[in-house]
């Protein structure tokens, strides 16, 4: 049962990443070389501009560092700083050679204070080296459907190391259904130790909105020369999650916020069904009975334009008998003007056996060992 579960679950991560992108109308462009607003229930596209060229992305690469680390590590483990690690350019923690942290004192100093020697730490520690540990990103990406190629774990500039402003969109979609995740980008000022110094090292969140926008919860600057000014950024107000990126956007903050307006303002949330609900009856060949009990194998959530209807499509398989309870028997798909806002897998709510003259035996020796007096 646990490996059926396990496979209904991987239908909806891959079902939703081969949505189509339904877009809303987009009544103004914004001062970046690329933006991006998805709805972070279904992945809909809300905004989009020049949303799928490959640029530099600068420090945003560490979400997907943060990803591998979370999905590979706990929090506990202890990451030592290499003589690599240490001498990395660019933003720091200051690791010395030898220092040891948790991973989730990595992590704080990697998303917050954006350390690259936190970075490669990391890396390292995941992976064996820097170059294994661009593999495993590049292989993740590919399974998110992202469209983003990845060189180093910090996001120094480096030959092909680039990203779409979607699929970093994508990529962070999945960063925030990891709750470790979800609290340490939320986190505004965390402090952790400082070994071998009399101090600690106190770490201030570079992402501002989570002070100046209602409803900020998550996000990671970037910047170098040559990707300019980038930000992924995420927000929910009553119950509309909603995610963002800006690449090469001097302004990044004020448009960032423009963004979020835009998706709060024009669409609100729908939940169409929930993990569980009943989905209908799907018909059966072969069987005891001619239906299978149908239920949604995952909320069917979708940010909607206001004013605008939605309607639900079932779409069941050719099925034959046996059927066990939590089988894939088809999807439900969330529609609204002609195009398709979110997908759920539909699962089989009962056992249904294969009906032949045996099984019909057994039924009627099951119905008279039943009967009164027997």
């Amino acid at each position: 049962m646990k490996r059926i579960w396990k496979r209904a679950l991987a239908a909806i991560a891959c079902l939703s990443c081969c949505l189509p992108c339904a877009r809303a109308s987009e009544p103004f462009t914004v001062p970046a070389k690329a933006a991006v607003l998805i709805d972070a229930d279904s992945g809909q596209v809300l905004f989009a501009q020049n949303a799928d060229e490959m640029l530099p992305m600068a420090s945003t690469t560490k979400i997907m560092t943060a990803v591998l680390a979370l999905e590979n590590c706990a929090l506990d483990e202890q990451v030592t700083a290499s003589e690599n690690a240490s001498g990395v350019e660019g933003t720091s923690i200051y690791l010395s050679v030898g220092e040891t942290l948790s991973m989730e004192h990595m992590l704080y100093g990697l998303l917050l204070r954006s350390g690259n020697d936190a970075a490669v730490a990391i890396a390292e520690h995941v992976a064996g080296s820097v170059e294994a540990f661009a593999e495993m990103m590049n292989a993740r990406a590919e399974e998110l459907g992202a469209d983003a190629h990845f060189v180093n774990p910090h996001g120094l500039p480096a030959e092909g190391h680039a990203a779409s402003a979607l699929g970093l969109a994508k990529i962070m979609r999945h960063a925030m259904t990891i709750p470790e995740f979800r609290t340490i980008t939320g986190t505004q000022r965390k402090i952790i130790p400082w070994v071998g110094n009399e101090y600690s090292r106190v770490l201030e969140n570079k992402n501002r909105l989570l002070s100046t926008y209602e409803g900020a919860n998550g996000g990671k600057t970037g910047y170098t020369n040559a990707a300019g000014r980038c930000l992924v950024f995420s927000a929910e107000r009553d119950g509309l999650s909603l995610i963002g990126v800006v690449l090469n956007c001097p302004t990044w903050f004020d448009v960032a916020e423009q963004l979020l307006d835009y998706g709060f303002e024009n669409f609100h949330a729908e939940a169409a069904l929930r993990e569980g609900d009943p989905a209908g009856e799907a018909a059966l060949e072969g069987g005891a009975s001619d239906t299978v009990a149908v239920v949604a194998g995952g909320d069917l959530r979708s940010a909607v334009v206001l004013g605008t209807p939605y309607a639900v499509r079932y779409v069941y398989q050719d099925l034959r008998a046996p059927i066990r309870a939590g089988d894939p028997v088809g999807v439900a798909r969330m529609e609204s003007g002609g195009k398709v806002l979110a997908v759920c897998p539909l699962l089989a709510a009962e056992d249904v056996p294969v009906w032949n003259l045996a099984a019909a035996l057994r039924e009627v020796l099951r119905g008279w060992l039943a009967a009164p007096g027997m």
